[in-house]
C-alpha cells in the first residue's frame, strides 16, 4: 500500500532534480538523493535504474558510499543559499528574530556542506 506512494514521491523528486539542472533557484543534489530513498523503499527496479543514470548516478553513488559532496556542488549550493537566505536578511521586512533563526539555520546547513569529504 506505501509502495506507489514512495514510487510517486520518487518520481516527484526525480523531476524537480531535473528541473534544477536548468533553474538555477532549484537545486538538484537534495531532490535526486530523496529521489533515491523514495525509489529504494518502493521499487528496486526503479532504483537501480536511477543508480545506473549518467546525471544523478554518480551524485547518489558517492553520496552512498562515502558520504562525499564533490566541490563545485559545494560551492553551488553555499553560494545559493547564501543569495537565497542573504536577500531576505539584509532586504526583507522580517523581524530580528526571524533574521537571526535564518542565519542560524544558514550556518548550520553550510557547515554541514564544508564538513562533508569531497573526495572519496
Amino acid at each position: 500500500m506505501v509502495r506507489p506512494l514512495y514510487i510517486a514521491a520518487g518520481w516527484l523528486c526525480l523531476g524537480l532534480g531535473f528541473l534544477g539542472i536548468f533553474l538555477p533557484l532549484l537545486p538538484t543534489t537534495p531532490f535526486a538523493l530523496l529521489a533515491a530513498f523514495c525509489f529504494s523503499r518502493g521499487s528496486t527496479r526503479l532504483y537501480h535504474w536511477l543508480l545506473a543514470q549518467k546525471t544523478f548516478g554518480p551524485i547518489i553513488r558517492d553520496w552512498n558510499q562515502h558520504g562525499v559532496i564533490q566541490p563545485h556542488i559545494k560551492w553551488v549550493s553555499i553560494v545559493m543559499i547564501l543569495l537565497m537566505i542573504g536577500y531576505p536578511v539584509i532586504f526583507g521586512p522580517l523581524s530580528l528574530d526571524i533574521k537571526l533563526a535564518l542565519i542560524a539555520i544558514a550556518g548550520g546547513v553550510i557547515g554541514f556542506i564544508l564538513s562533508r569529504p569531497s573526495q572519496r
